[in-house]
């Protein structure tokens, strides 16, 4: 994705809202993908990459009330560096009726949009009006990444729904309590409870039904092979479904200095991800070595590799059940290796990927790449 921007026509310089007190529902953050793809911004995609899901941001002045070490709206970072950036890539403000506006003259290009709330007071009720507003003016599912510590009723989860969300995503992140407490609840004081987010995660099931609710993962904070896959088996007994990333290190967060997953791990987590997901394995049938990485799928694994849907970022789905959210290099630069392929591998792709399914095993690494 390139951000330079030559191409300054369509007002493009007035139409970004600098810091000048406004706040949301009357202004939003929308990711530098979606800013292109209203022409907002200029750029082009690597490999022509099509972003399909209009990615919404909430904003407040004081920010968000989390303090997850490695987020990018943490409150720790730095003024210069607080909210600029948000898994990896820069989400520039517009006033909300703009997007909208241009939301309806590109929707035909887009499949979904997703609101992401932040832990704000008035994050709540601004997005059941931001959600309200999309589901009158827009022709698109909508998914609402809801913020659990702000939801304590079964009938706030109902509320998101009846506004108009298809689709309920929880942002989990961390695969074990441990990792959880040490990065967004009490080792950072912050307000987030791991108990709470799984209840928030059942009731959500039951509000908007199975295979309609989403967890967010994230691989490389910590966890092992083992305790990752784990995980995932935990959100599909539950009907959920999981949607996993790759730590990418946020600069000005607290592990800005930390190193991303080696692509092996993550190859391995997307594939049994997938697998686990589709019901054609489970946790219990597969193989860990002593270093709690998977030594084996508990099926044949070629037919799936070799059709590469399992490397493909992993999102809420369209009208057409295809992925939606397929966030463009949300992970990694382009041009270096792709964690998250946002269209389908081609064959020299999944060449690539057969190399770096394994990368690491023989050498028997110890997979808590993420200790300290």
């Amino acid at each position: 994705m390139s951000n330079t921007h030559t191409d300054r026509s369509q007002g493009e310089l007035n139409l970004e809202i600098e810091d000048m007190g406004l706040e949301s529902p009357e202004v939003i953050q929308t990711s530098l993908a979606a800013a292109m793809t209203l022409g907002l911004k200029g750029g082009i995609f690597y490999r022509n990459a099509k972003l399909t899901c209009l990615n919404l941001l909430q904003t407040y002045q004081e920010g968000c009330q989390g303090r997850c070490g490695y987020c990018g709206l943490e409150q720790k970072r730095s003024e210069k560096t607080k909210g600029t950036t948000f898994i990896r890539v820069a989400w520039p403000t517009y006033s909300f009726d703009l997007i909208l506006e241009r939301t309806k003259h590109y929707q035909n290009s887009l499949k979904r949009i997703c609101l992401s709330m932040i832990t704000h007071k008035s994050a709540m009720e601004d997005s059941l009006k931001l959600i309200a507003r999309l589901h009158r003016e827009v022709n698109l599912p909508i998914s609402v990444l809801c913020a659990p510590t702000l939801i304590h009723k079964t009938e706030d989860l109902q509320k998101l729904k009846d506004a108009g969300a298809d689709q309920l995503g929880v942002s989990i992140d961390a695969a074990t309590p441990e990792i959880f407490q040490k990065y967004r609840g009490k080792g950072v004081r912050g307000p987030h409870q791991w108990e709470h987010y799984w209840e928030i995660l059942r009731k959500g099931v039951d509000v908007f039904g199975s295979g309609k609710v989403s967890v967010h993962l994230i691989v490389g904070l910590g966890e092992s092979e083992q305790e990752m896959v784990t995980a995932f088996q935990q959100v599909h007994d539950l009907g959920a479904v999981v949607h996993l990333f790759s730590f990418y290190p946020e600069p000005g967060s607290a592990l800005a200095e930390r190193s991303a997953p080696s692509i092996g791990r993550y190859r391995r987590m997307q594939l049994a991800r997938y697998v686990i997901m589709n019901n054609f394995a489970s946790a219990k049938t597969m193989g860990f070595n002593c270093s709690e990485q998977i030594s084996d799928f508990g099926i044949e694994v070629e037919t799936f590799v070799a059709s590469g849907q399992p490397f493909r970022t992993s999102g809420c789905p369209g009208h057409d059940g295809e992925i939606a959210c397929n966030r463009p290099y949300g992970n990694e630069r382009p041009g270096i290796t792709l964690a998250n392929y946002p269209f389908v591998p081609n064959l020299q792709d999944v060449e690539k990927i057969r190399g770096e399914l394994y990368a690491g095993l023989r050498e028997g690494l110890d997979n808590r790449e993420f200790q300290g």
